[in-house]
């Protein structure tokens, strides 16, 4: 008689799961990789397309790309996570163009409705700071999605950018900078 493969026991699952050192035997451990930045990769862009069902069809489409690329990866280039999220940046402008060729959007999709937890004056916030980021220019949305959403450091930021650590920093001091004034929040 065979026996029953045995179950595992006091496992828990967690939102956040930190990134392997290193990639093993040339490979990436994906599944960390996939784990420990779906979230951050969404909300990044479905900052930059404005349309969720979009967001997750890219967001699909830069792991697919990952896995099959996963052997282009070069730590010494940068880490895992700017590396993916240089991927997802690419298929979400392929994305824009593409939209771009077939049709204007006539306006952008009707954000989600605040939670009942939210309260009125966070929910006011949010609306506020939604506007706000709407009167910056693509590439200074993109720089501060790419910062808060993706929650990537300078040297990351300036990967995916393809300009120097001290010119990202600029570009986020400057979109900030802006953000802060369509706020109406003092420097």
């Amino acid at each position: 008689m065979k026996s029953r493969p045995r179950r595992s026991r006091g496992v828990t699952t967690s939102l956040t799961v930190p990134l392997p050192a290193r990639p093993i035997s040339g490979r990436l451990d994906f599944d960390a990789l996939y784990r420990a930045t779906r979230d951050d990769l969404y909300g990044y862009v479905a900052t930059l397309l404005r349309d969720p069902g979009a967001a997750e069809d890219v967001t699909a489409l830069t792991f697919e790309r990952a896995m099959r690329r996963q052997r282009s990866f070069r730590p010494g280039r940068g880490s895992e996570r700017a590396w993916l999220f240089g991927i997802a940046r690419n298929a979400a402008l392929d994305e824009l163009r593409r939209r771009r060729r077939t049709t204007g959007l006539t306006g952008d999709p009707v954000d989600d409705a605040p939670s009942p937890q939210d309260d009125a004056e966070h929910a006011l916030r949010r609306a506020d700071v939604r506007a706000a980021l709407d009167t910056l220019e693509p590439r200074e949305r993109e720089v501060i999605a790419l910062k808060f959403h993706a929650g990537l450091s300078h040297r990351e930021l300036a990967t995916v950018l393809g300009v120097s650590e001290s010119n990202a920093g600029t570009q986020l001091h400057r979109a900030m900078k802006r953000l802060r004034k369509a706020c109406d929040v003092p420097s």
